[in-house]
């Protein structure tokens, strides 16, 4: 059975909550032997394309972190990707929001520049001042 709620921010829009089976006790054994065939199939397709620990929600990594990385942002991914909260999509996915990642560089790069060690080691240096002229 397939379980339906109307999502928060979108009212229009359904997001699936839990997927569960109901299936007669004869039906089990042909389920689990599907969800055995499939699986070998996916771990096959590693395999084959040379990925290491491979397995079936990597897609769904995948999807998540080539949308962040085009700068989709974090609240929309969060929708596809059925969360119910942001935070939970800020978990496990806040590493590759480009935007995010961009800023702290930045804030790293101002601090760094404003350190008076770093200063006093960088003073003389050829990286700061250029390679040293001779005086004939």
């Amino acid at each position: 059975m397939l379980r339906l709620s109307r999502c928060r921010s979108q009212p229009k829009r359904f997001v699936a909550r839990s997927v569960s089976l109901e299936v007669e006790r004869q039906d089990q054994h042909a389920l689990s032997e599907a969800k055995a065939i499939f699986r070998a199939h996916v771990r096959k397709l590693f395999q084959l394309a040379e990925v290491q620990n491979g397995h079936a929600h990597r897609f769904r990594d995948t999807f998540a972190v080539e949308l962040l990385l085009a700068r989709v942002p974090i609240e929309r991914v969060s929708i596809l990707l059925g969360h119910q909260s942001v935070r939970i999509t800020e978990k496990h996915y806040a590493p590759w929001v480009r935007s995010r990642q961009e800023q702290l560089e930045a804030d790293l790069a101002n601090a760094w520049s404003q350190d008076p060690l770093i200063l006093l080691e960088t003073k003389g240096t050829p990286e700061v001042h250029g390679s040293p002229r001779r005086v004939n």
